[in-house]
């Protein structure tokens, strides 16, 4: 959420800088600016009320100690009045505040000067390439018939038991699964990072806190009875830990990493990008979140892509790093880099992480706060996340990349998490 003063202070930057994302902000700020007008009008007023109630109140005394006693009558009768006048003026503060409110809420996060002009993914900058693009030969499978052939994934069991993106994997296939998870967890721990073992459901103000509600409600699942979601990410609960608190600047940055399911509705998802695991409803995928002092977040976003970047070159699999413009921009980044990686049966680029510096967007809806020594008043923190990494994805361009007529090897890195080298 912007800040409401420098929205105020700077509106023509607001509207300008938004331009960017492709999202014209000039109404919503424009109302902002003239509700509070409204408001200073009406505190002047109430300031006139209380500063006129406060001098008949100690005139009130007087007049009855000297007798005039119909003049102290109608000066009582007057402060009855204007208080009635002062209770209305808080009345009407409150609603100015609530409309405020909703419309500060309709703003999506302002992008950094690094990011790209652009209307949609054509429109990313990439920034890196790395990684050789395996030669397939011609007989190569992609990853669903190759998933089939080796008993890996069920996608059609999955439709049974759920529906379409659900699916369930067995064998070697669940195996691959659980060892990318340990990996990517082992790589975040020894990068420093805490791991935590979220819930897979919030309530609404966790879903506000960073900004999936009211943005993304649609893509959410929605336990209507509990009024609880689904996570779409673990960032969502692990960011959440910090929700009004007030951290210790001495310990910043706070680093922790989950795994967990992910639940994504994805509504209007249909075709020949979706076969496979190339999306899907359910999926898992290991998170990294920082906590971050506002002037080092950029140095923290830096270090958050190199470590996701360790963990493609890892794994040996072709990877680019695109900064992605204003128009493809999630409503709550400042600055998302991506990265995809190839997938050679399919001869096409997958993406398999997104790492965002939120600046102090998430932080302030969440009154995420630190306080520097012999500092009273405490800052807003910045707040960043990775996927680091998404699962299906990643088993896609591993299962094509590395099919051999004998099998499908498995990286080096993964052998001793996975205890096999060949699935065959």
């Amino acid at each position: 959420m912007l800040n409401l003063k420098f929205i105020q202070d700077n509106p023509e930057l607001v509207v300008e800088k938004l331009k960017r994302k492709n999202f014209d902000a000039s109404e919503i700020v424009a109302q902002i600016i003239e509700l509070y007008q409204q408001k200073n009008k009406l505190q002047g007023q109430a300031d006139q009320a209380k500063a006129e109630m406060n001098k008949i109140s100690k005139e009130i005394g007087m007049m009855f100690k000297d007798g005039k006693h119909e003049e102290a009558n109608a000066a009582k009768e007057r402060t009855s009045e204007l208080k009635e006048n002062i209770k209305q003026y808080d009345t009407d503060f409150a609603a100015i505040e609530d409309k405020v409110y909703q419309l500060q809420v309709q703003l999506p996060n302002m992008p950094s000067d690094l990011v790209p002009a652009g209307r949609g993914a054509d429109d990313n900058e990439i920034v890196k390439t790395g990684g050789e693009k395996p030669a397939l030969q011609a007989e190569a499978l992609p990853h669903w018939e190759l998933a089939a052939k080796y008993n890996l994934i069920d996608f059609e069991l999955g439709v049974k038991l759920t529906g379409a993106g659900f699916p369930v994997y067995r064998g070697k296939g669940a195996q691959l699964q659980r060892a990318l998870i340990n990996f990517f967890l082992a790589e975040a721990t020894k990068a420093g990072y805490e791991e935590i073992q979220p819930p897979l459901m919030v309530n609404e103000d966790s879903g506000f806190g960073t900004g999936q509600l009211p943005d993304k409600e649609g893509q959410m699942y929605h336990v209507t009875e509990d009024n609880l979601y689904l996570i779409p990410t673990a960032e969502v609960p692990v960011t959440n830990i910090y929700r009004d608190v007030i951290l210790d600047s001495k310990d910043l940055p706070y680093k922790n990493t989950a795994y967990s399911a992910c639940f994504r509705r994805e509504a209007g998802s249909y075709g020949k990008d979706v076969r496979g695991l190339n999306r899907l409803h359910q999926f898992d995928k290991v998170e990294i979140v920082q906590i971050a002092h506002p002037d080092k977040s950029y140095e923290t976003l830096d270090q958050m892509v190199a470590h996701v970047e360790g963990l493609v070159q890892k794994l040996g699999l072709p990877y680019r790093i695109l900064r992605l413009c204003g128009g493809d921009m999630s409503f709550t980044s400042a600055l998302t880099y991506d990265f995809e990686v190839y997938s050679a049966a399919q001869e096409k680029w997958l993406e398999v992480s997104s790492v965002s510096n939120f600046e102090a967007f998430q932080a302030n809806r969440l009154k995420l706060r630190y306080r520097e020594d012999g500092v009273k008043k405490p800052q807003i923190a910045h707040t960043l996340n990775g996927s680091a990494l998404a699962l299906p994805r990643i088993v896609a361009a591993l299962l094509e990349n590395n099919q051999t007529p004998e099998g499908i090897k498995i990286p080096e890195a993964l052998v001793p998490f996975t205890g096999f080298e060949m699935i065959n």
